[in-house]
């Protein structure tokens, strides 16, 4: 892929600032530190993939857990 070229969207654009903070907090949580800004090209892949990993899992965590709240009488689930 060309350098400068992005993939990944963000599909709720007002979700982007608590995204990014997500990002940072799980940074600060699992000990990498982020340089200032947000140039992320510097920073191993390794260490990108596990935030990213991590902020994968808290995301459907957050999902099954907002499902489970969810769940009627009738066990069906409300989306």
């Amino acid at each position: 892929m060309a350098q400068g070229q992005r993939t990944n969207r963000v599909l709720v654009p007002e979700a982007r600032v608590a995204l990014d903070q997500m990002k940072w907090e799980i940074a600060r949580e699992v000990g990498i530190n982020l340089p200032p800004g947000s140039y992320l090209g510097d920073v191993p892949s390794r260490q990108n993939g596990a935030i990213g990993g991590h902020m994968v899992r808290r995301m459907i965590m957050a999902y099954e857990q907002n499902l489970a709240a969810n769940v009627g009488a009738t066990g069906a689930a409300r989306l």
